[in-house]
């Protein structure tokens, strides 16, 4: 099976059942016997059709006379991928371009092979005039041009204004990096890089957080030594910020309400050198065997991974923990970079998550002991799922209150007041909203 095969499968999955591009990669990917080449192109195709989806049958609608919203699901599938490779891939031919995608149409719908050569090689002679998004109504031009639901643009425009939604959508087209955080418990973050090294994997150092590393070109992750033997994890500058703000300290009794994966979990029980004691909750029992795993590659012994819904009150845990973190469910919409469907989602479904958001932090606040600390995360940028419902918690708490957030030097227009607003445009990483709380009474 080729590259471009495999590409189409996955989108196919995508496209059919709602899967995260991230997700279907991963089941895919996982027992294929493919060159790091092949597999590097099969990733660029998936990621690149899904983050332009909107435009590429923007362009398709101007040249077919039937509509996309009228062709069958692999049709258009394949068309896209057609499109993507000659208007946005330098890397391969026109010519090339057309003939393996006409011959994988032939595989799997030869009666659509001649409509689909004509439009591809229609895009090619009109290469130059084809990809002009040519609409005047704003919210339209930038939802066809950036692909993205036209709700949100006429949100962000309405909350940061013009210029910085245009400035974020290209940061958000741009590649997310990869990142490691060093297991500090096995190694520095010198030897670390010294070893990658050797593997001829490319490092450098974050000046932000002092255990992270950005990397390259690290391939097949889960199968490297390293990785292995427990001596890194990977995990976003923004996310390991989480962990710094929060920083407890050793032999405290920590809790984090809505942990899987783990990574902020495992960050914490590290920062407390695998003493004192991490609860780490999740709602769902597969999540927690993949708590357990990963504290177990890392040599963690002070965590215990429980299943429990933060949106119900336990009684059990009432005034026992010296920090809470809530890191709750949201929108998402500070990771689009790391999961492109996200810019589909419609409105309606993040309706509820500002009410579920503050159930949620107000059950965590009820775990902190007096003196004790409470932080709120998530990885959007929406006010009302940020900001909004830490003010609204305050109103509602006067026994919690905001407290300078100085263990790291990122928003330095909002730390002093006791959170951080993380922007892809601005800093040059993931999405995220932090608030630093202390019981005071």
């Amino acid at each position: 099976m080729n590259s471009r095969e495999i590409a189409y499968n996955v989108l196919s999955d995508i496209e059919k059942n709602n899967n995260y591009s991230n997700m279907a990669i991963n089941k895919y990917f996982k027992n294929l016997d493919i060159s790091d080449q092949d597999r590097g192109f099969a990733t660029e195709l998936i990621y690149g059709v899904v983050e332009n989806k909107y435009y590429l049958d923007y362009i398709m609608d101007k040249l077919s006379k039937i509509k996309s919203q009228k062709m069958e699901i692999h049709v258009k599938i394949l068309i896209r991928m057609g499109i993507y490779q000659i208007i946005m891939l330098d890397s391969v031919s026109d010519y090339a371009a057309v003939n393996e995608t006409v011959n994988l149409v032939k595989k799997f719908d030869k009666k659509s092979s001649g409509f689909v050569n004509a439009i591809l090689r229609n895009v090619i002679r009109q290469k130059e005039t084809i990809s002009n998004v040519d609409i005047d109504d704003k919210i339209m031009y930038l939802s066809t041009k950036y692909s993205y639901k036209p709700w949100m643009m006429k949100n962000w425009i309405n909350s940061f204004g013009i210029e910085f939604t245009e400035d974020l959508l290209e940061a958000n087209n741009e590649k997310p990096s990869l990142y490691l955080r060093t297991n500090t418990l096995k190694i520095t973050r010198d030897e670390l890089i010294n070893r990658l090294n050797e593997m001829n994997i490319k490092c450098y150092k974050v000046a932000t957080i002092e255990e992270a590393i950005r990397v390259e070109n690290l391939k097949n992750i889960e199968n490297n030594k390293l990785f292995k033997e427990g001596l890194f994890t990977i995990q976003d500058i923004s996310s390991m910020i989480v962990g710094k703000v929060l920083n407890p300290k050793e032999d405290s009794l920590v809790l984090d309400v809505c942990s899987a994966p783990g990574g902020k979990s495992t960050h914490l029980a590290t920062i407390m050198k695998n003493t004192g004691k991490v609860v780490s909750r999740d709602i769902f029992e597969h999540k927690i065997k993949l708590i357990n795993s990963t504290a177990n590659r890392l040599g963690l012994t002070n965590i215990e991974a429980e299943c429990s819904d933060a949106s119900v009150i336990d009684k059990d845990s009432i005034e026992r923990f010296d920090y809470v973190l809530a890191d709750v469910p949201c929108s998402g919409l500070g990771i689009i970079r790391r999961k492109p469907e996200i810019k589909y989602k419609e409105k309606a479904e993040l309706k509820g998550l500002p009410e579920l958001q503050k159930v949620i932090l107000n059950n965590a606040s009820k775990y902190v002991r007096c003196g004790g600390n409470l932080v709120y995360s998530t990885c959007t940028i929406q006010d009302a799922e940020n900001i909004d419902v830490v003010n609204n918690f305050l109103e509602e708490n006067d026994n919690f209150e905001l407290v300078p957030i100085d263990a790291v030097n990122v928003d330095l227009d909002n730390q002093d007041k006791g959170y951080l607003k993380i922007y892809p445009n601005i800093h040059g990483m993931d999405g995220f909203f932090i608030a630093k709380f202390k019981r005071v009474r």
